[in-house]
């Protein structure tokens, strides 16, 4: 997908390529080291926390040749949320295929079962979202990443057989913010886990479409 985020998110990245020759697979296999290694040191440490130098030690290379690169700790986290959130706004958009019933289904595995409803998984998202409030590429990456993961909830309430509210896009609204609520709450709240989650925001979503 090509958007303002990622033209914005490359641009702090630096391959040493040309426009019409073949992709450099050496080049791309580091940038996937670089990446992993922000992602792992984020997890052991938090993204205040992690520096240059342990992202550049984790990919196995001097932090002088990340600097090849990436500009910096920043530009790589940017591109980096810009890909995963390409990644999951596919993921969640694969769902639309299917009926109401299913689609809830399937869209609350996802998010309270799956690979990106883990534990771990909820803190990268967190730390991601918190960074954003000063970087601005980030910002516009998590407002586009908004704004599709709520006209995708809108697009499921015009095809349910009937809400509560006075449209599909108030019923999105209240729907983002239940989900990224309760992944934030199972984050930091020991009294709710991951399938307590999972079971209050199906049944409340399920209620809001005339599901259940």
């Amino acid at each position: 997908m090509t958007n303002v985020i990622e033209s914005r998110a490359m641009s702090k990245a630096k391959p040493k390529r040309t426009a019409g020759k073949r992709r450099d697979s050496r080049g791309d296999q580091r940038r996937r080291k670089i990446f992993k290694s922000l992602h792992d040191c984020i997890l052991a440490q938090g993204y205040v926390k992690t520096t240059l130098a342990d992202i550049a030690a984790g990919a196995d290379m001097s932090a002088s040749h990340l600097l090849y690169y990436f500009n910096g700790k920043e530009a790589i986290l940017e591109q980096y949320f810009a890909n995963v959130s390409v990644r999951f706004l596919e993921k969640i958009e694969e769902f639309s295929h299917q009926g109401p019933l299913e689609q809830i289904h399937s869209l609350t595995d996802f998010w309270f079962r799956g690979e990106a409803g883990a534990v771990k998984e909820i803190g990268f998202m967190l730390e991601c979202f918190g960074a954003a409030v000063n970087d601005d590429v980030l910002k516009v990456t998590k407002a586009d990443f908004d704004t599709r993961c709520k006209a995708y909830l809108a697009n499921f309430f015009d095809d349910c057989p009937g809400i509560f509210m006075s449209s599909s896009k108030d019923a999105a609204e209240i729907v983002y913010g239940l989900m990224i609520g309760l992944r934030s709450a199972v984050y930091f709240d020991s009294d709710i886990d991951l399938e307590d989650a999972h079971r209050l925001f199906l049944g409340s979503t399920l209620r809001m479409g005339g599901l259940d």
